[in-house]
């Protein structure tokens, strides 16, 4: 069984540390469960294409699958997260392009 590891942005772990500790222990179990097999999350399309997404309650777990690594891009509610996942891959993508 192959394993991933799990990589996150410190703007995605502070806003885990602070959930509810019941949502807390399910995004944690989530984690986990995504180290294992990562392609349980669903897979997303048009300018969101090479991320996937997994449901947990009303909210979703935005990640990218590179190599070995899991990689977290953003969590939070389901009514704005893809814009703003969105919003944050394009701003990377600049700011990797200056470099």
């Amino acid at each position: 069984m192959s394993r991933y590891r799990v990589e996150m942005s410190r703007a995605v772990r502070e806003i885990i540390t602070h959930l509810p500790p019941e949502l807390k222990r399910k995004v944690k179990s989530v984690l986990r469960s995504l180290a294992k097999d990562p392609y349980q999350a669903k897979e997303l399309k048009e300018e969101l294409v090479g991320l996937r997404s997994y449901r947990i309650g009303r909210t979703r777990l935005i990640l990218r699958i590179a190599g070995g690594v899991v990689e977290v891009v953003a969590f939070g509610p389901r009514s704005d997260i893809y814009e703003r996942a969105a919003a944050e891959l394009s701003a990377k993508f600049r700011r990797e392009r200056k470099e």
